[in-house]
């Protein structure tokens, strides 16, 4: 088991954007991805994995996943979202991922977003906490076994649960497209 635990901490799950790391001043393209690579470096995959680059922050922009960006510089609540994005972009689409902050969006100047992010990294921690036992109770469950294929099942049962909380998250996702088609 010493093995799995070592993946997991490898992971380094709690990397987060927290809002005491961004600058109280509104930050160029360049600053952003600085900022993103500082702050999410030791969770990428490998050396070669971006975390952000000027064509994705583009993406966001031009497919309305970010509220318009001023003088080519963004805001602390621009930070937020593309972070609440970076997270968001493993389990769901694009199209996924707009309809989730659509709503934050439409009514950036009327939401506390500090607020609502806090409460998302209270949460975030708290999954990655119970997520981390979770995951070694569960792998330990499935097999004793220490060979390949014992592995082979651990993947396996990473990615059933994985699946999982993706196809929940996109039925919710569409009951906020419903909800919003309604109004």
């Amino acid at each position: 088991m010493g093995k799995l635990t070592d993946v997991l901490n490898e992971l380094h799950l709690d990397n987060q954007l927290t809002p005491d790391k961004i600058p109280s001043i509104d930050l160029y393209m360049d600053q952003v991805i600085q900022l993103f690579e500082r702050t999410f470096e030791s969770s990428t995959r490998n050396e070669e994995e971006k975390v952000l680059t000027k064509t994705m922050i583009n993406n966001y922009a031009k497919g309305k996943l970010l509220f318009p960006i001023q003088q080519k510089k963004y805001s602390k609540e621009h930070l937020l979202l593309i972070s609440l994005i970076y997270q968001l972009k493993g389990s769901l689409s694009i199209n996924d991922i707009k309809t989730t902050l659509s709503g934050i969006n439409e009514r950036i100047g009327d939401i506390d977003l500090d607020s609502f992010y806090e409460e998302f990294l209270t949460i975030a921690a708290d999954n990655v906490k119970h997520g981390r036992a979770d995951i070694a109770g569960r792998i330990e469950d499935i097999t004793a076994r220490t060979d390949e294929l014992g592995q082979i099942m651990q993947i396996l049962a990473l990615v059933h649960m994985s699946n999982m909380y993706r196809k929940t998250a996109e039925k919710l996702v569409d009951q906020l497209a419903e909800k919003k088609n309604l109004s």
